[in-house]
């Protein structure tokens, strides 16, 4: 199924979320939490992942995980992952507490669409200490998708991973499945990375995002995906094509805000001061836009017409926020 038809019913299905100019939301997309070992690529940068947690969680704002959040197909059982990666769970069970929590599943935690398998491995913890089960989200849903609407001016943001077209990722999940879990997991310990992820082939990820700018073009909206794990913030005369990038790169973690109807693109990353100390900064890459910029802004499509395939990156200066 190509990519639009498969969107075209994700985005019917989409859960709906309201939200308005006192709204505050970030979007973490593709953290593939692991189980602590030589394969685990988010243990590099958990303790900045934490402590960005920590800042949104002080500052108000509602958790979007947009997707593969858990590797769940290179590990077979998620307590290992839980037991590995303890704190982080338990700052995210402080937003889900407070109701301000949206989990997405992805292609790497599809097992999260099977309400049995949440049920059994979200909904409640074991304390490995005092050997007693604990609540962890309890009764929480996991969506496919989930659409943003403004209660004052109408404009809708559809969130959603990106796998949903990705032939591999997608169509053939349980192929991708059994090739991950009984052989690249092992290729992986060894440092050989998946070819057919379109995180690790350029040609697969711009093939992606070209067909989620394509539908983007035909709808209109303001569109947030994960998946290809390369940040993108559009710009003047792009499509509305918002991405995540990801939790996994050696270099930091990056992530979307949505404040006072504002979006920006956000890195964090660990730096050093001249006596030798680290810190994790949090830089400001692209924007704050206003959002309503992005609403209705390609009613001509013009952006395939002009025969332009090549797609601007994102540019390696930043803005420091200090």
């Amino acid at each position: 199924m190509r990519t639009r038809e498969r969107l075209e019913r994700v985005f019917s299905d989409a859960f709906p979320v309201p939200f308005d100019g006192t709204s505050k939301f970030v979007f973490f997309g593709d953290v593939h939490r692991g189980d602590d070992s030589l394969s685990d690529e988010f243990g590099r940068n958990r303790h900045i992942y934490y402590h960005a947690l920590n800042h949104y969680y002080e500052s108000g704002f509602t958790y979007v995980e947009v997707g593969d959040g858990d590797e769940l197909l290179e590990q077979p059982r998620y307590k290992h992952i839980y037991t590995a990666h303890v704190t982080t769970f338990e700052m995210l069970k402080l937003f889900y507490n407070d109701g301000r929590m949206i989990m997405i599943y992805g292609n790497h935690n599809r097992q999260l669409r099977n309400l049995e398998y949440v049920k059994k491995n979200l909904y409640r913890s074991h304390d490995e200490f005092s050997e007693i089960y604990e609540d962890l989200f309890p009764g929480i849903d996991v969506h496919e998708a989930i659409i943003l609407k403004h209660r004052k001016t109408g404009q809708e943001i559809f969130v959603v991973h990106g796998h949903q077209g990705d032939v591999i990722n997608d169509q053939l999940w349980p192929i991708a499945f059994l090739t991950i879990r009984y052989f690249w997991r092992f290729m992986h310990i060894l440092g050989v990375k998946y070819a057919a992820s379109p995180a690790k082939n350029i040609n697969r990820r711009h093939k992606v995002e070209r067909n989620f700018n394509r539908w983007n073009c035909q709808h209109d909206i303001m569109l947030i995906c994960g998946h290809t794990h390369r940040p993108k913030f559009p710009r003047p005369g792009e499509p509305s094509y918002f991405n995540t990038g990801c939790c996994i790169h050696p270099r930091g973690i990056t992530c979307l805000e949505i404040s006072k109807d504002e979006v920006s693109l956000i890195s964090w990353r660990t730096h050093t001061r001249k006596d030798g100390t680290l810190f994790i900064k949090r830089t400001v890459l692209q924007g704050p836009e206003p959002i309503i910029k992005f609403h209705k802004a390609l009613t001509q499509c013009g952006y395939f017409t002009k025969k332009k395939r090549k797609f601007n990156f994102l540019n390696n200066k930043e803005v420091t926020d200090e």
